[in-house]
């Protein structure tokens, strides 16, 4: 008698987003967990987003920003070279330079900075502001006006600025970032939140905030894997929604990632973050993420091979 592997029978699917100005890239859409292929569908492969910075990073001299040299402070340039050299399915700006404690730019030049970018490239687009509630009230609302048809992806949107960041992304056909701390409960009741302002079924995408490998990898891993579980198992309407992980800062401002090779335990200094980055991405993979924000081209490219290999696509 054959072996017939035990299937389960999901009652919930997560929601399919289109994205970028043309809106012919695709992401969500699955009837099952992560890669359980022989159970449901899987109509979209995750997408890797890659960072660019709208001004040169403090620690641009590390490792990670060392295949950039020769355009860090050129966002358009770094764009394009992510799309064209390193194959990225779409980009993330990180608007560094508004950051009230650093530079402190207002938004009308992060807004000209995210429109050139995302004019620059036939992919869609990420645009994340500092992450300060209020300062990215004032930036996000003026990335959203300059750059309308558009359809980027725009966050962090919190519950405490969730009204003032997402009304503009409904006015102008955004995307809105829906971020919580890595509860299960207050990622709901922010999307929740966003319904009832308006915020449509295809206009949302999960940031449950993701943590790099090692502490507290363990954490997000949970909580996402929970909220696929919720959507698909448990037809939580409210937790159908793709999920984002910004993860390839998290994982490059970690001490094990940045430290020079003095002890021979931690391996080869010029390559353990770029490990460290693509083993946090494919945890994120397993645990449901569709879209995953990245840095260095190599782990990028570990990362394609694995869904690859893991996909069959």
């Amino acid at each position: 008698m054959a072996f017939e592997i035990p299937k389960l029978n999901y009652t919930g699917a997560i929601r399919e987003i289109k994205l970028g100005r043309s809106g012919d890239v695709a992401v969500g859409g699955e009837t099952a967990y992560p890669f359980y292929l022989f159970e449901g569908e899987m109509p979209n492969q995750p997408k890797i987003a890659m960072e660019v910075y709208d001004a040169p990073p403090e620690e641009d001299d590390d490792i990670s920003f060392a295949p950039f040299k020769d355009v860090v402070g050129d966002p358009v340039a770094w764009a394009k070279m992510n799309v064209e050299k390193f194959g990225a399915d779409m980009i993330a700006l990180q608007l560094i330079s508004a950051d009230p404690n650093g530079l402190n730019r207002d938004g009308d030049q992060a807004a000209a900075t995210a429109k050139a970018v995302a004019q620059a490239v036939d992919v869609p687009v990420i645009v994340y502001g500092t992450g300060d509630k209020d300062k990215d009230i004032e930036v996000l609302r003026k990335v959203a006006e300059e750059c309308e048809g558009l359809n980027l992806i725009i966050g962090p949107t919190l519950e405490g600025n969730h009204k003032q960041i997402a009304a503009p992304c409904i006015g102008y056909r955004h995307t809105v970032a829906a971020t919580s701390p890595i509860d299960i409960n207050l990622a709901k009741q922010l999307n929740i939140l966003l319904g009832n302002l308006g915020v449509r079924e295809d206009g949302i995408i999960i940031d449950p905030t993701t943590g790099g490998l090692g502490y507290g990898i363990e954490y997000t891993y949970s909580i996402m894997e929970r909220i696929r579980m919720a959507a698909l198992a448990q037809q939580d309407d409210q937790l159908k929604y793709p999920i984002l992980c910004d993860l390839g800062k998290e994982v490059w401002k970690s001490k094990e990632a940045r430290m020079g090779g003095d002890d021979a335990r931690y391996g080869d200094p010029a390559k353990r973050g770029i490990v460290m980055e693509a083993v946090t991405a494919v945890l994120m993979l397993i645990s449901g993420a569709d879209i995953l924000v990245m840095r260095h081209p190599e782990a990028v490219a570990l990362v394609k091979k694995f869904l690859k290999e893991f996909s069959g696509k």
